[in-house]
């Protein structure tokens, strides 16, 4: 038997191997991670400017996620934002170095170009108002399971599993393409009514317990038992 945790994944599987057991399981959450902290604690520990619209770009830095995407989509948004990029790049960081020394606003990017330990991921998500997957492709991420843990609504491109996992739940905001013009559009959008996080945040509880481990376990055993 096999397991796919999106279904994305098992349609590839099926082409492989038409004759293929599988079950869809979504990725459970993450929640090894800690409590979330006070915003203004998180703000404090991580040097960022008090007071503005904390943007969160986590994960591996690697092409194929549009870290470069987000940059020339944060260029155009004011004064009242602030980008917060955490993780470890995948080669040269160089590249969005310089993109970045362009910028007018650069002292509103905080950058953390390292491996980030489990014992400081909740600084970044308690600081963040939202977190940006702007991907080029993708299957699924294990960011998004992170930002459900500590209730933080999304803003992802339509590839993968992204658009069945965050839009469909309704935890986040879906860009029908990875491009600066509809990723600004949709940061905006998503700060443009506080009813929007509500509604997010309230999703996100919900898919909290449907994506526990637990969930995840029971499933797993019944689908065992089936083969």
């Amino acid at each position: 038997g096999c397991i796919a945790m999106c279904k994305e994944v098992a349609d590839d599987l099926k082409i492989l191997k038409p004759e293929a057991k599988c079950e869809i399981l979504p990725h459970p959450l993450y929640s090894h991670f800690g409590e979330k902290l006070p915003r203004t604690v998180a703000e404090r520990d991580l040097g960022l400017i008090p007071g503005k619209k904390n943007i969160l770009f986590f994960g591996l830095i690697r092409d194929y996620k549009g870290l470069d995407i987000l940059l020339e989509a944060f260029r155009e948004l004011d004064d009242d934002y602030q980008l917060i990029i955490a993780g470890e790049p995948y080669g040269s960081f160089d590249k969005y170095q310089r993109m970045i020394d362009a910028f007018d606003g650069r002292d509103r990017i905080k950058t953390f170009p390292k491996y980030i330990r489990d014992s400081e991921v909740k600084d970044y998500f308690s600081a963040a108002d939202v977190t940006v997957l702007p991907y080029r492709s993708a299957t699924q991420s294990g960011i998004s399971s992170i930002s459900y843990h500590f209730e933080v609504p999304m803003i992802v491109t339509d590839v993968g599993g992204l658009k069945g996992t965050i839009g469909d739940s309704g935890t986040g905001i879906v860009a029908s393409e990875a491009t600066p013009e509809l990723i600004r559009k949709e940061i905006e959008t998503y700060f443009s009514d506080s009813g929007i996080k509500e509604r997010c945040t309230e999703n996100i509880r919900k898919e909290k317990i449907r994506l526990s481990w637990n969930t995840f376990c029971t499933n797993l055993l019944n689908f065992a038992a089936k083969l």
